[in-house]
C-alpha cells in the first residue's frame, strides 16, 4: 500500500497539496438524492475504461491509468485520483483529505455480493488518512472500523449496505449490483472529510 501511495503522489496534479482539492470544490455538504447518469460526461470515444465521479459540489470523469488484476487506478483531468480493488475504494488523492492506505482483516465480503442477501457479514477495516498538505498533525493512521454488510433486492438491482463505525467516524456505504451476476456498477463510499464519493461505471474495465 505504501508503494501505491507513492505512485499517487507522483501522478501529475497530485504534487500541489491543497490546490487540487480547492479547485475541485470539494465540500462537506450532504449529497442530494442519487441522480441518473449525467450525459454531459460521456464515455471516452476510444472505449477507455472510465468511471463517473460525483461529490458535493462537483463531478468528473476518471479514466483507467493502471491495472493489476482487480487493483485499478483512475484519474480525472482535474487531478482527482482514485484507487480501487474490485468495487472498493482503497486510496484517493486530490481531495481535502486523502485515503493513504486501506487494510482489511480477512476476505472482502464485496467479492460475493449475492451471498450477502442470505448471509450478512462483518468486516474489520483500517484506514490511513492524511491532509492534502501532508502536515503531520493532519495524519490519522490506523483508523479502525467495524463494518456490517447486508444486501436486499430493490426492484431491478441488488442494493448492498455497509454500515461502518469506529474511531469517531460513522457512515454507510452503498453498492448497486446486478442481481443476476453480482457485478457492482455504482457505489457511494466514504472518503474522509469530503464525505461520500459516488462512482459509476461508464465503460467497464477488462477483468
Amino acid at each position: 500500500m505504501r508503494a501505491l501511495l507513492g505512485l499517487l503522489l507522483l501522478l501529475p496534479g497530485c504534487a500541489l497539496p491543497g490546490f487540487v482539492g480547492e479547485a475541485l470544490g470539494l465540500g462537506r455538504e450532504p449529497l442530494p438524492p442519487l441522480a441518473e447518469a449525467d450525459t454531459t460526461l460521456p464515455a471516452p470515444p476510444d472505449g477507455t475504461p472510465a468511471l463517473r465521479l460525483q461529490w458535493a459540489g462537483g463531478q468528473a470523469l476518471a479514466v483507467l491509468v493502471e491495472q493489476h488484476g482487480e487493483r485499478r487506478m483512475w484519474r480525472s483531468a482535474g487531478g482527482l485520483v482514485v484507487a480501487t480493488e474490485g468495487a472498493r475504494i482503497t486510496a484517493t488523492a486530490g481531495l481535502r483529505e486523502w485515503i493513504a492506505g486501506s487494510r482489511l482483516d480477512g476476505a472482502d465480503p464485496l467479492e460475493e455480493p449475492l451471498e450477502l442477501a442470505a448471509r450478512p457479514a462483518t468486516l474489520r477495516r483500517q484506514l490511513d488518512l492524511m491532509r492534502a498538505d501532508r502536515a503531520p498533525q493532519g495524519m490519522r493512521f490506523g483508523l479502525s472500523l467495524t463494518c456490517r454488510l447486508g444486501a436486499a433486492r430493490r426492484e431491478a438491482v441488488l442494493l448492498v449496505s455497509e454500515q461502518c463505525r469506529g474511531g469517531g467516524a460513522a457512515f454507510t456505504n452503498r453498492y448497486w449490483a446486478d442481481p443476476a451476476t453480482g457485478g457492482i456498477w455504482r457505489s457511494e463510499q466514504w472518503v474522509g472529510e469530503a464525505g461520500m464519493l459516488r462512482l459509476e461505471v461508464v465503460t467497464p474495465p477488462s477483468s
